[in-house]
């Protein structure tokens, strides 16, 4: 596909790629969930456009139309740990605050399709739950911890965001902010000069990024981590592990590495959560563990992310690793079993 040099524009319909001739279901999964991706993230899909890791993430799959009992529009229980409108209590010392549904990219395996299925109105949040939400942390003085998301706040307007920042940097009991963003990977012109002053006012303000496979590590998504690091804003990265598209252990090393390259630390691996449409892009936990036991000889700690699942029913993160105990034994780093005393 041709790169595209317009990179603050958008694409919103796949009519303008007919000539890839989709199916009627993947029509049909467009028409339910919009097909929506900036003309930069575009331009980085290849020539082999359906074994693509940026064309899969972003174009509709007839497997989107699936439908299971375990998978829900809403598989984490978000809308009812929201005490208020647009906050998700779920751990007691911190909270995830959405204040937006609009991304640059819709990705067919998001957690929260349902909230731009159908073509729901994209909004931001309004004053009135702004100030909800902060009477609710204020009120709760074991809350310690603030996670931006959406959607992805930096859609936002600059000024935007730095009001939401400034209304909960004024609560007493709050240490951290976490934004949570895919720009740096899907546009990251939005990563300029403004903005970087702007969060790095904040003291204890952290930028989660999202990058899944190395072909999206460019100079462009590069130069915008190198610009939030040197205004000494430190980033944690989340990887979702996507079967066909990063599922491959010489992949994830080559991304883990390259991000830990640029002063980015590999924070979590997510195993997909079950959620309607995404079905195609999850692994299941075996694969996954034995991605992570060839990753563990091959890469430090500092490489490594946490691989782990979002459980059902706002159950919250469990962490995961291969089993290494063999009775009393160990696996070491080169398979052999070593007895250890306890």
């Amino acid at each position: 596909m041709k790169k595209n040099t317009e990179k603050t524009n958008y694409l919103r319909s796949i009519a303008k790629f007919a000539r890839l001739r989709f199916s009627i279901e993947e029509r049909k999964a467009a028409e339910i969930y919009p097909f929506l991706a900036s003309n930069y993230y575009l331009g980085l899909i290849g020539k082999d456009l359906k074994n693509d890791p940026v064309y899969r993430q972003c174009f509709p799959d007839a497997r989107e139309l699936l439908r299971k009992k375990e998978l829900l529009e809403d598989p984490l229980a978000e809308e009812k740990q929201m005490p208020t409108p647009c906050l998700i209590h779920r751990y007691t010392d911190r909270v995830v605050l959405l204040v937006t549904n609009r991304c640059a990219v819709h990705c067919r395996f998001c957690l929260r399709k349902r909230n731009w299925k159908d073509g729901n109105d994209l909004k931001d949040i309004s004053d009135k739950y702004l100030h909800e939400a902060c009477k609710y942390i204020k009120g709760h003085d074991k809350i310690r911890e603030v996670l931006i998301s959406g959607g992805d706040p930096l859609m936002l307007e600059t000024a935007s965001l730095k009001k939401i920042i400034d209304s909960i940097v004024k609560i007493k009991n709050i240490d951290v902010i976490r934004i949570g963003t895919r720009m740096p990977v899907v546009l990251p012109s939005r990563i300029d000069s403004k903005l970087v002053r702007m969060l790095s006012k904040y003291q204890g303000l952290w930028v989660m990024s999202h990058f899944n496979h190395p072909v999206e590590l460019t100079p462009e998504s590069e130069e915008a981590c190198r610009k939030l690091v040197k205004a000494g804003i430190p980033m944690l990265n989340q990887t979702v592990l996507l079967k066909g598209i990063n599922d491959n252990a010489k992949i994830l090393e080559e991304l883990f590495r390259g991000l830990v390259k640029i002063r980015v630390k590999p924070h979590y691996l997510f195993h997909v959560d079950p959620a309607e449409g995404n079905i195609h892009f999850r692994t299941g936990i075996a694969p996954a563990l034995e991605i992570l036991r060839k990753l563990r000889p091959r890469l430090s700690s500092l490489c490594t992310p946490v691989f782990a699942i979002d459980l059902p029913e706002g159950g919250g993160k469990v962490p995961l690793l291969p089993d290494y105990c063999r009775g009393g034994r160990f696996l070491g780093i080169n398979g052999r079993e070593i007895p250890y005393f306890i």
